[in-house]
Parts: structure tokens; sequence; C-alpha cells
């Protein structure tokens, strides 16, 4: 049942959606109190109370407890709490957790086992597939997210420069920058975990493989492609396209963010390669002489594979010990599906992906151009088949903050770009081999 995803077809297929959810069966009204946990910014936390509040008032004798707290820590707390059996009822995870917490699939309740509580067919097959293992449905996505590129064409118009189109103008793009704009000028912030995924994309479109073998617990690039890799990052540096990992962390830490950076309120830093679910807080902080455009996705003649690093956002999912999965499903189906919710969220979650929510949005203009036409690149890729999931071992904590390491000694100058790329290979596998 592979649904369409163009604007123009969304309407029907989202109202036959919400006239399913609307004759699915209530659950039992018996007292039940269940525990929610979510990690977010402020905006977040308020909008879910809010829709809490709604599920609560169309359920009589339901308590949902909300337990949320910043990113930090969120993962650290939910693994303790699920090592010692003390889990939330229903819980919002990071995709890439699904296998470390469910293996086999039996990690967390089963949905499947609940369907008449949930519209599923507000969902395509590929999301559903996204969240089964083991044949047993573990979790929905809110949204689905990839990386892009965002251009503040104010600051190219400015330096005279078009938007880079090809990796070559990209790559040559900075020391013009510069000139016209002085040496604090950057093209892109090179914030680490960016340049990480920017440089991996132009990699993989080169030799065709990802850092991370997405079937096996393996480094999947050659020994060339890792050298190359590492090289590309540095390209980018030393060509005065990205700022440097030393200068951006001497200017509040390495991982502030780029809203917060006035040189990225005020134009001196033009581009980001960021995740589309971000687009709305990048430009929230502009001052009135910038202007934020999506680029062309930039793509080599020839590439063996796009590239693209696209992936669920997040995953909503109910324990296995639940005492009461009717109501934890009916309540997940309400966050992701029900027209009254999908209004109250709005976008804090990304852009929806069930059909009903997403038709809500759009029809209310809540999502504006610059997220609609993000929206479009993504979904027209995902169409095409030219976004492959990655493994989910890239994003485990303990990969992350080994890659990190990694490429933060290169930035400092205390490992060659050599040194580097063994560490990758022999140290990668290793880790990945005490991960599977």
């Amino acid at each position: 049942m592979q649904r369409r995803h163009t604007l123009h077809t969304l309407a029907a297929a989202a109202l036959a959606a919400a006239s399913l959810a609307g004759a699915l069966p209530a659950a039992a009204q018996t007292p039940a109190t269940l525990r929610f946990s979510w990690w977010g910014g402020g905006e977040r936390h308020e909008t879910t109370l809010k829709a809490i509040a709604a599920f609560e008032a169309k359920n009589p004798g339901v308590k949902i407890k909300g337990e949320y707290m910043g990113f930090g820590g969120y993962q650290e707390r939910l693994t303790t709490q699920i090592a010692g059996g003390q889990e939330p009822d229903i819980m919002q995870i990071n995709w890439a957790w699904m296998s470390t917490y469910s293996k086999r699939g039996d990690g967390f309740l089963d949905l499947g086992a609940h369907k008449p509580l949930l519209s599923l067919k507000e969902f395509s097959d590929e999301e559903i597939r996204m969240g089964t293992i083991g044949g047993k449905l573990n979790g929905l996505p809110t949204s689905y997210t990839a990386r892009l590129f965002v251009w503040n064409k104010a600051a190219f118009d400015r330096a005279g420069m078009k938007l880079p189109a090809t990796w070559d103008e990209l790559f040559a793009a900075g020391k013009p920058f510069q000139a016209k704009n002085g040496d604090k000028a950057y093209v892109i912030d090179g914030e680490l975990y960016d340049m990480l995924l920017l440089s991996q994309t132009y990699i993989q479109q080169k030799h065709g493989t990802p850092y991370v073998d997405p079937q096996e617990a393996r480094v999947a690039m050659s020994p060339q492609a890792l050298l190359e890799w590492v090289q590309t990052y540095k390209r980018l540096v030393d060509g005065k396209v990205a700022t440097p990992l030393p200068y951006r962390a001497s200017l509040g830490g390495a991982e502030k963010p780029t809203e917060q950076q006035p040189d990225w309120v005020n134009g001196q830093w033009a581009g980001n390669y960021t995740w589309d679910s971000v687009l709305r807080l990048r430009a929230s902080t502009l001052d009135k002489q910038q202007k934020l455009e999506i680029g062309d996705f930039l793509t080599l003649p020839g590439a063996k594979a796009s590239g693209i690093f696209g992936r669920p956002s997040l995953m909503f999912v109910a324990s296995k010990r639940t005492k009461h999965p009717e109501v934890a499903a009916k309540f997940i189906n309400f966050l992701l599906t029900d027209p009254e919710a999908a209004r109250i969220l709005g976008l804090t979650r990304g852009v929806p992906a069930a059909d009903s929510a997403l038709k809500v949005l759009v029809d209310e203009k809540r999502i504006d151009a610059l997220e609609l036409k993000a929206w479009q690149q993504i979904r027209t890729a995902k169409e095409a088949g030219r976004i492959t999931l990655p493994s989910p071992l890239f994003e485990s904590p303990r990969v992350q903050k080994f890659m990190r390491e990694v490429f933060e000694q290169v930035a400092y100058g205390k490992l060659t770009e050599q040194q580097a790329a063994a560490r990758l290979l022999d140290e990668g596998n290793a880790m990945l081999a005490r991960l599977k």
C-alpha cells in the first residue's frame, strides 16, 4: 500500500485515513495512569503537555504523566530505566536506538497486536518497515528528516557570488567569499558532526559506501575511501570553506548551535548542512538583511550513491511491560494522526509523517515556503529510491564519540590524515564488532 506523497493528491488519502481513525474502537474507560517520556526544548514541552490534556479530555479516567527533559542525559536515563524494568509506558526515542533496545523485536510492545487502534494507512509501507523489527511493529515515526543545504542567499548576493551547485563550486568558494567579507567569514558553518556527514556524503558518492555498512557491523569504507574522508574534511577547512573547529570552539563552545552564533545571524557564515527539521530554528535568529534558501543537493557526475543521510527523526514506542497496552497504542495514534493533536503540536517534531496531520498543517499554512521546499526535495529523493537508511550503529553514542574524537584530533593537528584513517578502520571495526 505505497501511498502517494504529492501535496496535490494528499487530501483524499488523508481524509480517508481520518475517517478510519474516527471509527476506531475506544479503549476501555477504566482508570489508568501512564507515563510518557520525551526530550526537547520549551516549545515541544509546552505543546506536548497541551496534547496530553486534549487526549485526557477525550478519554475520561486516563491520566498521562509527562516526564520530559533536554536531550543531554536522556538516553542514559532511559537505558537505566529499561535495564531496571522501570521504563515509561510510552517513550520518544531516536530511530537508531530501536535496534539497541529491541534487537529481535521483543524489546518494546508489539503495536501490530493493536492494529484496530492504529491508523496505519496514514503511513507508507516504508515507514511501517522502518518501525518493524523481527516482524513486530515496535514503533511509528513522528516525521522523516534528512540532511540538506540551506544557504543565506543575501550573503552570497552581497559577495557577488552564486549559490554552490557542484562540489567543485563549494570547494572553491571559501577564499573568494572571504575576499569580499573578511577573514572571519565562511561559506558554511563547520560544526564537527555536520562536517563529518558532509564529507561522508562526498565519499559515498565517489566510492559508493558510507562509513558503517548498513547491513553488517563493520566499516564499509576502503582504506583509500577513509583517507579521502579525512582529506575532504581538511579540504573544507583548509580551503576556508568551513569554520575551523578551534575557532568555532573559541566562540562559546564547539557544539554551540548555529542559530546562536552572531556570525550566522548577520550573514558572515552563509550556509549550513543540516536537518530539514531545524530550518525554522536556523531562520529564527537571522536579522532582516538575510534570506535563507534551500540549495541543490550537490552530486558528483556519475555518483555511485546519493550520499543523502536520511532517517525517521523520532519514533514513539511503548513498553512491553505496560499494564495498559491498548491505552498506550491509542495515545500514540492520537499524537501522530489526530487533527487536534496536529494543530497543537505543529512542527515541534518535524513535518508530520501521517497524512492527516500533514494535511492539517498544509491547509492551515503552518508550514512555510522554506520548509515545504525542503520537504519536497527530501520526498522526491525518497520516492526515487535515492535515500538508503544508514546503519543504526552509525548513531550509536559510542561510535559518535569515537568519530568526533578522531576528527577533533585532526582539527587540532594531533593526528595526521593517515593516522586518522587507520584509527577509523582498525578501532572502528573493533568497536562495531562489540556492538553488534
